[in-house]
């Protein structure tokens, strides 16, 4: 599959990148029109006991398209992403945002956790990282 700029999801991998059969299998048997759901790819990492940056490889080779990130950044129709900015409730909040930053950005990985540790929605954590112009990244599917 091309994307806009003209390359496959496959090209960031290299190569001498090799298909892992046990995530290609669970890939065939839980994706549909080569749509692979940012939550669906996490069961499958969780259930082989493999990393979700291997799951989101495999997809890549195979060409699928990581689909529904759960903070609301990617793979949404027609806008690609559906979060919006909302700024956070509470200092302690969004401190701890600022101080989980790596180089400037979030780790998905670290929003993730804030959200569990303040009892939140993924996406609330992403709604006020673009309140406050911060970027998340890197995606711990590797889409990003």
């Amino acid at each position: 599959m091309k994307r806009q700029n003209g390359k496959t999801f496959a090209d960031k991998h290299g190569s001498d990148a090799q298909i892992n059969a046990r995530i290609k299998d669970a890939l065939d048997h839980k994706t549909r029109n080569n749509e692979v759901p940012c939550a669906v790819a996490f069961e499958i990492a969780e259930a082989l006991q493999v990393s979700p940056a291997d799951v989101g490889k495999t997809a890549d080779l195979l060409e699928f398209e990581l689909v529904k990130c759960q903070l609301g950044l990617f793979g949404y129709k027609p806008d690609k992403k559906i979060v919006t900015p909302k700024a956070a409730e509470n200092s302690d909040l969004e401190q701890a945002i600022r101080d989980a930053l790596i180089d400037g950005k979030l780790p998905c990985r670290k929003a993730w956790e804030i959200a569990g540790s303040h009892g939140l929605s993924k996406m609330a954590v992403s709604a006020i990282c673009e309140h406050l112009g911060l970027k998340i990244k890197p995606c711990q599917l590797g889409a990003f």
